[in-house]
């Protein structure tokens, strides 16, 4: 029977040796966890850019919607100024005071022995500064209001009473003055038509005897 000789058995022995050494396999090991971590890297820098990428795109998107935010506060402040200055104007022009009314009101309130001897219109008007608009903290506008003026009107008549008693006519202009349409609708509520001054009887030989007398209207304080 042949004899079977193995010359690298030796070698053989050492390489397998060498192949099973610990050393070699935590290398190994190691090198394996070095690339993963490489590629586990790799994906977290691959996220963050498309992270940091959307992040810019939602930024720009708030950035161009906060700045249409401005312009529609802007336009808002504008309507609303252009529509405070037409009510304004509507105002000034329905409610401003006109003497053709009132001298065709006082064609309707004369009395028998009573004669209008003069008519005098104060018109007081006290100016307000404006107060500009301004922002708050948080972005928001606070309207401000423009310039106006207080307007006071005191309508005084100066008349004569010369009935068979003088003075007896007094109340009764009052009254006229009191329920006429237009004086009822323009004068204030409370105390519109007051009797300001009357005056002693005056007698004289050649003419019937007459009492002066003068009463105030006032009207309202408007804002114009």
């Amino acid at each position: 029977m042949p004899i079977r000789l193995n010359l690298l058995a030796e070698a053989q022995a050492e390489e397998e040796m060498r192949r099973r050494d610990p050393v070699k396999r935590g290398i190994w090991v190691g090198s394996l966890l070095v690339t993963a971590m490489l590629v586990w890297s790799g994906s977290l820098y691959l996220n963050a850019l498309v992270a940091s990428h959307g992040l810019s795109a939602i930024q720009s998107q708030i950035a161009q919607r906060t700045n249409d935010y401005r312009v529609v506060l802007e336009n808002e402040r504008r309507a609303d100024e252009i529509k405070r200055k037409l009510a304004s104007l509507h105002e000034l022009t329905t409610n401003r005071f006109l003497q053709g009314n009132l001298l065709n009101a006082l064609q309707h309130v004369a009395l028998d022995d009573v004669s209008l001897m003069k008519i005098k219109v104060d018109q007081v008007y006290v100016p307000t500064e404006e107060v500009k608009s301004k922002t708050n903290s948080d972005g928001r506008t606070v309207l401000g209001s423009p310039a106006s003026v207080k307007e006071s009107v005191v309508v005084t008549l100066d008349a004569r009473d010369s009935s068979s008693v003088p003075g007896d006519q007094i109340n009764k202009f009052r009254e006229a003055l009191s329920t006429n349409a237009y004086f009822q609708s323009v004068l204030s509520k409370t105390n519109a038509v007051r009797l300001a001054f009357r005056s002693p009887v005056t007698s004289t030989p050649d003419a019937r005897s007459f009492l002066l007398f003068t009463v105030e209207c006032r009207y309202p304080e408007a804002k114009r």
